[in-house]
């Protein structure tokens, strides 16, 4: 016995049969071409949908656009990513763009691999998240294919960028511990190893302007920085280092909400309690940082209103992609909750 055949896909010209209408109308209602009457485009709309027809992505790819952005992410375990990917999503949603994942797993190699794969589908534009891939990377990427580049300070003729201020952002946490009488805060910072990008990426920015703020308020003998990690294990190995100081730091600035869980796992089991023992405070203002079995104090950088400004950004640059680039700095607040709270005695 023969297997059933497979269902035939659909195609353009069954839905102009079903429309009554040419392939070439149904192929500028498609494309959104001039030329379509809004009946025209109705009765193409309705066959669309009564058939089920979708359009291969190669196909469309042929006809200029396959209405596809590629969001490369550094690490999906991180819980600050997904803001930034609800403003994306958020700001494409009334177009015909869909967006799709590729993790960049924090290195250049997978950086690399994840773009080339993005490019070689034809993806319409490119939002890189954090990438660690040096500028000549990121400018050959973005001169195939309009890009988008969130979380460096870097400015780049090839490609625009949205960041949050840092700098700002780190001096709102040592001045909100400062002002509660802490005077032996450390930080937690996520270690760089290229040493020709420092100056652009986010974690050193945020370490910079710890030193400066301690500085400004005449700390500079409390500086005391451990690099780690950005992840949950290395807030709690920087935590385990932190707490064995003689004497241990009375708060902790952990570079993002994702470290300051692994310190407050340290803390908890090192037998010490926040803010009790301890303040601790992140940055990224997580969902979970509201939860209030954890109500951590964290830095806002407004995840999805910097994933708002890369699609918009990005959009504007498949429009025309010889238009002057643009830099958006986005300026963070601090939301203060009960993980931090004047140092003991």
């Amino acid at each position: 016995m023969e297997p059933p055949a497979s269902p035939r896909r659909v195609t353009i010209v069954d839905v102009a049969r079903h429309a009554q209408v040419s392939t070439t109308a149904v192929s500028k209602v498609l494309r959104n071409a001039y030329g379509a009457s809004p009946e025209m485009r109705a009765k193409v709309r309705r066959a669309i949908e009564e058939l089920g027809y979708r359009p291969l992505a190669a196909a469309r790819g042929l006809r200029g656009r396959t209405y596809t952005i590629g969001v490369m992410l550094p690490d999906i375990r991180n819980p600050f990513f997904p803001e930034i990917l609800d403003g994306v999503t958020g700001c494409l949603a009334d177009t015909d763009y869909q967006v799709l994942l590729g993790p960049g797993c924090n290195g250049e190699k997978e950086e690399a691999r994840v773009t080339e794969a993005m490019i070689d589908r034809g993806m319409d534009g490119l939002v890189l998240v954090a990438p660690v891939s040096p500028r000549a990377r990121l400018e050959h990427v973005a001169s195939v294919v309009p890009t988008v580049v969130i979380g460096r300070h870097s400015h780049s003729p090839k490609y625009d960028s949205v960041a949050d201020d840092d700098v700002a952002g780190a001096a709102l946490v040592v001045g909100h511990l400062a002002a509660l009488g802490h005077r032996r805060i450390a930080h937690i910072e996520h270690h760089e190893t290229d040493p020709t990008r420092i100056a652009e990426m986010p974690n050193a920015q945020r370490a910079d302007g710890y030193r400066q703020a301690m500085r400004d308020l005449g700390l500079h003998e409390g500086i005391d920085v451990v690099s780690t990690s950005y992840t949950q294990q290395g807030g709690y190995e920087g935590a385990k280092e932190l707490l064995a100081r003689r004497p241990r730091p009375t708060a902790i600035f952990a570079g993002a909400d994702i470290v300051a869980m692994g310190v407050l796992e340290a803390v908890s089991e090192a037998g010490l309690s926040v803010p009790g023992d301890l303040s601790v405070a992140g940055y990224d203002n997580t969902t979970f940082a509201a939860l209030g079995q954890i109500s951590l104090t964290s830095v806002d950088q407004a995840g999805r209103e910097i994933g708002r400004n890369a699609a918009r950004l990005l959009l504007e640059r498949i429009e025309d992609r010889g238009k002057t680039s643009v830099q958006v700095k986005l300026s963070p607040t601090l939301v203060a909750r009960r993980t931090t709270a004047r140092p003991a005695g």
